[in-house]
Order: structure tokens, then C-alpha cells, then sequence
């Protein structure tokens, strides 16, 4: 197929780069999908098997509240999985019957008094020491369930 160079602007590549899977999707991919509804056939099976995995959380016990269940659903997302926090928070949303990504976002900024790039170096730390002191004290009585999603095999 013949192609054709264009010109955007930073708010447009930015809003691109977005929506992209990263180092899977072209700018052309991400325009093709959003435009025509289509992926590309050469990276379809990629891109299903990698939100086939990034789907998967495990399950939370019942009685978990939401909070902390968006919370650790992202953390497994973007440390196990190896998601970006952002596409993970949008993965969450959409689990939890398309809830709005901002939604998900407040469970592990504001209501654990962070901003997303401290929550980022929490998921970082290894053995989440500094996140687990953080749900702790904020989930007091579901110790047990942070404890058993956070030290999942890597």
C-alpha cells in the first residue's frame, strides 16, 4: 500500500501516542484503528495475546472494597505484567464495567494521598515496602489480601 507523509502537532502526536500499544503500534496503526475500527493483520495477534495477559489479574477475594481492589488490580498490571500504569488504569476501568479512568486513578492517588508519579515509585520499590505500608494503613483489616496479591512470583 503507497504512503503518504503528514504533518501534526504536538497535541495531536501526544493523543497518538496515547492511544498506542507500545512497541507494537505505528502512528498509521493507532490512526487505522481510530478512524476505520481496524488493526492491522500483521499485528493482530500481538496485540490480542498481549490483552489477553494484561487482562488477568487475579481475583480478589470477596468483601475486598473497590479502592483496593482497582489498586492492586494496577499494581499487577503495571509491575507483573509489565503494563504502563496509565494503559493499566485504563484496563482496570474497563474490567470494572467501564468506569471512567480518572475513577481508578483516585483510588491510588488521592484517597492514598499520592500524586502518580510517587505511586510509581512505590510499585517500583522491591518487596513494595513503602506501598504496602500505604494500603496497610488505609485497608487495616484486609492486611492479609494485600499480602497475598503483592507477593505474587515474578
Amino acid at each position: 500500500m503507497r504512503m503518504h507523509k503528514i504533518d501534526l502537532d504536538q497535541e495531536v502526536l501526544d493523543y497518538l501516542k496515547s492511544q498506542a500499544e507500545p512497541f507494537i503500534d505505528t502512528p498509521n496503526d493507532v490512526l487505522r484503528r481510530l478512524l476505520l475500527g481496524k488493526t492491522s493483520n500483521e499485528k493482530l495477534s500481538q496485540v490480542k495475546s498481549r490483552e489477553s495477559l494484561s487482562h488477568n489479574p487475579p481475583p480478589v477475594p470477596a468483601g475486598t472494597p473497590k479502592a483496593l481492589e482497582h489498586i492492586l488490580q494496577v499494581v499487577y498490571l503495571t509491575h507483573f505484567v509489565d503494563v504502563p500504569r496509565s494503559k493499566g488504569t485504563k484496563i482496570v476501568a474497563k474490567m470494572h464495567g467501564g468506569i471512567a479512568p480518572q475513577t481508578v486513578l483516585d483510588k491510588y492517588c488521592r484517597q492514598l494521598n499520592l500524586k502518580a508519579f510517587e505511586f510509581d515509585r512505590l510499585i517500583a520499590e522491591p518487596g513494595f515496602g513503602g506501598l504496602k505500608k500505604k494500603l496497610y494503613a488505609k485497608f487495616s483489616a484486609h492486611s492479609v489480601v494485600i499480602d497475598n496479591y503483592l507477593n505474587q512470583p515474578e
